[in-house]
């Protein structure tokens, strides 16, 4: 395709009438022209010519090329580094001649560019070609120094900004942190509860991985060695826990720590590595048997995943950890034996320690206490509280596993855990009656006294009423309507289904609330 059908090029010997004082006549100086070079290509540039917008430092301007004659018609054709010119048309010698070119010579249709570092740009006569390469540059260049209308701005600017955005950061990361992880005075407290630590919710394995090693490597950095001094005795007790979130707060049992903590015993913490750390009583609940406590070294302290019992079923594997016999870092397995089970936790002080159980057939023995019972997705569903005995014991301090042992569902630990951390204290709810736990009847739970001013009373239940069932739920016993209470809070509002005289009615109750 020639210069002139393609669609970006116009003929370079085509005058431009707005800039041509012959408005397009052709004269003996255009005629002249016409034996220049036609447009260069696009993009290329001749060996020869420097970069357009550029001047080498030694080399001087160009001066400005003197009038060329018209060529001579009779004349030999002069030779161009582009090819032969094309024929020269005749001239009349009776024409006047026409006036000199004014103004820079034709641009080419092609933008305007400027390639290289920026610099003087040569005026026309300086420009050995026209057009793209040595077209005024599109823009101004940029001046080297501020020009003198522009307000400068003070060296001490920047620091200073600098200097306020570092303070403005620091602040607000101590505030937010202070707002985040603000304890009380009193020992590892928590305004907010378990939602102002750092817990961990996520599992740690796919829940049909089937391996049990996988779930001691991931748990195992968790659990916790707890010694206790018991009746004034350093190391006197031992028992189990686990790491609760990452402020260092340890879950384990009551029954563990009570001596040491109404002695102002010692309380040591032994981690995963073995190392010692020394502890203290956040909270405890007697009735639930769980307490709370804290370290201060928390480095190395891994947080175990909580789960939920509610999901578990009869049948599905776990895994019992702790330190039976004084063994630390001992993992046992088995099943869900059984749900729901009433059980009495505590020793015989505390025969009001009542828990709606996780029955497990892994081997749990004394020392085994506080230690997590965990699913194969590596989640504690339980903490292991008690394990029954061929004497009839539930603690078992004389005698080891049997194959039943209890454990405290974890809905009950997340609970207990949120109100100590928030107050120091644990909350049960209670409906101010007494209730026969002995004997083996199992119509009921037999009420023999109901306390003035409680809401047992203000329900209308009386002395000799048995309670059959609790919101839809049968009741055995006197153990399993105590349970059932327990697993609700105070405030929450029940219906009980009693029996007197014969004859079946219902009642709603609202529970109160104790410490405890």
């Amino acid at each position: 395709m020639s210069d002139q059908e393609h669609p970006d090029h116009r003929l370079p010997a085509q005058p431009d009438p707005l800039s041509d004082p012959g408005h397009g006549e052709r004269s003996a100086d255009t005629d002249a022209d016409a034996g220049e070079p036609t447009q260069p290509i696009p993009g290329w540039t001749p060996p020869t010519q420097p970069i357009p917008g550029w001047t080498p430092p030694t080399q001087a301007p160009a001066a400005a090329p003197e009038a060329t004659p018209a060529a001579d018609p009779s004349g030999p054709p002069t030779a161009s580094p582009f090819g032969p010119p094309p024929a020269a048309a005749p001239t009349d010698s009776t024409a006047p001649p026409a006036p000199p070119r004014q103004g820079p010579a034709p641009l080419s249709p092609i933008p305007q560019q400027s390639w290289g570092p920026g610099g003087t740009v040569p005026s026309s006569s300086e420009r050995p070609f026209g057009g793209f390469f040595t077209g005024e540059p599109a823009t101004a260049p940029m001046p080297v120094q501020p020009t003198d209308g522009r307000r400068r701005v003070s060296r001490w600017t920047w620091p200073a900004v600098a200097f306020l955005a570092l303070v403005v950061g620091l602040l607000g990361g101590f505030l937010g942190a202070l707002g985040f992880d603000r304890l009380d005075d009193d020992n590892g407290r928590f305004e907010g509860g378990l939602d102002a630590v750092q817990t961990r919710d996520s599992a740690p394995l796919d829940a049909d991985n089937g391996s049990v090693p996988a779930v001691a490597q991931a748990l195992l950095p968790s659990t916790v060695q707890i010694i206790a001094a018991l009746d004034g005795e350093d190391g006197g007790a031992t028992g189990s826990g686990f790491v609760l979130d990452r402020q260092g707060h340890i879950v384990t049992n009551n029954h563990v720590v009570a001596s040491a903590a109404e002695d102002d015993g010692t309380i040591r913490v032994v981690d995963s590595e073995g190392t010692r750390h020394d502890a203290t009583v956040v909270g405890r609940s007697p009735v639930y048997d769980l307490a709370i406590l804290q370290v201060d070294e928390v480095e190395g302290l891994v947080p175990a995943a909580l789960g939920a019992s509610t999901v578990l079923n009869v049948g599905d594997p776990v895994v019992a950890f702790g330190s039976p016999l004084g063994l630390s870092q001992t993992v046992t397995s088995g099943i869900v034996s059984a749900l729901n089970r009433p059980v009495t936790t505590g020793d015989s002080d505390n025969e009001s320690s009542y828990i709606n159980a996780v029955q497990t057939d892994a081997a749990i023995n004394p020392g085994n206490s506080g230690g997590p019972l965990v699913n194969l997705a590596g989640e504690v569903v339980g903490v292991n509280s008690a394990i029954a005995t061929t004497g009839g014991s539930l603690m078992g301090e004389s005698s080891g596993n049997i194959g039943v042992g209890f454990a405290i569902p974890i809905e009950q630990v997340r609970t207990t855990a949120d109100q100590i951390l928030a107050t120091g204290e644990a909350r049960y709810p209670v409906i101010g009656a007494q209730v026969r736990t002995g004997g083996s009847d199992s119509q009921g739970a037999l009420i023999t006294q109901v306390n003035d001013g409680t809401p047992a009373q203000d329900a209308g239940l009386v002395e000799d009423d048995v309670v059959t069932r609790v919101d839809g739920a049968p009741v055995t016993d006197g153990i399993a309507l105590i349970v059932a209470i327990r697993t609700h809070q105070p405030g929450d509002t029940i219906e009980f289904t009693v029996r007197r005289d014969g004859e079946e009615r219902t009642v709603e109750v609202t529970l109160d609330g104790e410490v405890g």
